[in-house]
């Protein structure tokens, strides 16, 4: 099937700690507020909570009620929507990606990297496989926060077009982020799209966003404010992105390696 230009929303917002119900009513209204149609809109990671390590009283079941409004929302705007939610599955917890599509069917990716400087894997369970999607002709490679530091998980296999990391990733490491997603995107020669949180979370660390996307030669192409709360829509080419792949062909020349 021949590929098209592919329409992605980012939401950078601030989150309510540990307040389920009042994240979902304010993401429900910047998702109503977008005009255009969209192929995928990207929330951040733990968008019903934030990054909290409390999963025993805020825990979700698999099929579950933010599921269910991920299938909603994503039927009403026609559209996919991505994001981490916390989990419980066979008396484990789990920093749980969805990956929902419009007709209801949806994929998961469990974070494989855990956030250990904040007792992340005291807590959760960490994934073992990584996860690619087929949707609309773009194979889409979605990963977690922590994820962004081990280049190795997100190594190009001739497996997909587009990585997207959903994150709650702290300012006192922003340069960080900013610096890997731009390297994320040039050494796949990939489309990089990384949406954070803004605010301050119940441990009183502050975020200043910084959601971007990034092309397959690493330019920011997004085009709104780092640090504020926003929403933006992106029409990202897959006819740029194969005669770029195939005019330079940097990609043939990389190292072959497993993961264990």
């Amino acid at each position: 099937m021949a590929s098209s230009d592919l329409s992605v929303t980012i939401i950078q917002t601030d989150l309510v700690w540990e307040n389920p119900s009042a994240n979902l009513n304010k993401i429900e209204t910047l998702i109503q507020s977008i005009e255009n149609e969209t192929d995928i809109i990207v929330l951040p990671e733990m968008f019903t909570t934030g990054f909290s390590m409390n999963p025993k009283s805020l825990f979700e079941k698999p099929e579950g009620r933010t599921l269910d409004w991920l299938k909603k929302t994503a039927e009403h705007k026609s559209g996919a929507i991505i994001g981490s939610i916390i989990i419980k599955e066979n008396e484990q917890f789990y920093n749980r990606l969805f990956f929902v599509k419009p007709d209801g069917s949806y994929h998961t990716y469990d974070k494989k990297h855990l956030f250990t400087l904040a007792g992340e894997h005291e807590n959760y369970t960490a994934g073992r496989e990584r996860l690619i999607v087929d949707y609309k002709g773009w194979k889409i490679c979605p990963l977690i926060c922590y994820d962004l530091r081990f280049p190795v998980w997100a190594r190009y296999q001739d497996d997909y077009d587009l990585l997207i990391y959903v994150a709650n990733w702290p300012e006192r490491r922003i340069k960080a982020w900013d610096t890997l997603l731009q390297a994320r995107a040039i050494e796949n020669m990939c489309y990089c799209i990384g949406v954070n949180r803004v605010g301050t979370d119940g441990n009183n660390y502050p975020y200043v966003g910084h959601s971007a996307i990034y092309d397959v030669l690493g330019e920011h192409i997004s085009t709104f404010d780092y640090d504020k709360a926003f929403v933006e829509t992106q029409r990202l080419s897959f006819d740029k992105l194969n005669s770029i792949r195939e005019k330079l062909g940097f990609l043939d020349d990389r190292d072959s390696f497993t993961v264990n």
